[in-house]
């Protein structure tokens, strides 16, 4: 893929497209047999109130929005009680809501989204990246696990337990 890909804040005219890339996510969480999501969170307000409060992100791919996720600094109050334990206690950057248009599905775009995560907090010269996801959520399980990020426990989030993890940046 010999594409142009930049991570950008998300703007409120980009809402409609990124809700439509979250229902495909849901979807396709719901045919994986996933619990994940499917309890009507993310939904469009989450979507505008993440483009409010500067969290949301997308990845475009030669101008076309191709990702969408939530990135939040030092601020996930779920992260304060984990059964197990974080690498650090420095300033870090959660990764929340992270949806691949299936159009742009397997071509390693979530990868290559962790790749801008990282530089992304390199630059704002932020200590690490904290993620959470469902103990069933394979793919993002597997890309974690591929990027170098450390199990570190489990966290209490959006009514469930989620496997939590860490990868120190600086």
């Amino acid at each position: 893929m010999n594409s142009e890909i930049n991570l950008r804040k998300a703007e409120i005219k980009d809402r409609d497209i990124i809700w439509n890339i979250l229902q495909q996510a849901i979807e396709r969480r719901k045919q994986d047999g996933s619990t994940q999501w499917q309890q009507g969170y993310p939904n469009l307000g989450t979507v505008e109130s993440d483009i409010e409060k500067g969290f949301g992100y997308v990845m475009t791919v030669d101008d076309e929005i191709a990702v969408y996720t939530a990135l939040i600094l030092n601020d996930e109050p779920a992260y304060s009680t984990i059964e197990g334990a974080w690498l650090s206690d420095g300033e870090f950057v959660v990764v929340h809501r992270v949806a691949i248009d299936e159009k742009f599905a397997g071509k390693g775009l979530a990868k290559k989204l962790f790749d801008h995560i990282e530089d992304f907090t390199r630059e704002k010269e932020i200590q690490s990246i904290k993620v959470d996801t469902n103990y069933d959520n394979i793919a993002m399980l597997k890309i974690l696990e591929s990027k170098g990020y450390s199990y570190c426990g489990e966290v209490f989030l959006a009514g469930g337990m989620r496997k939590a993890f860490e990868k120190i940046i600086i």
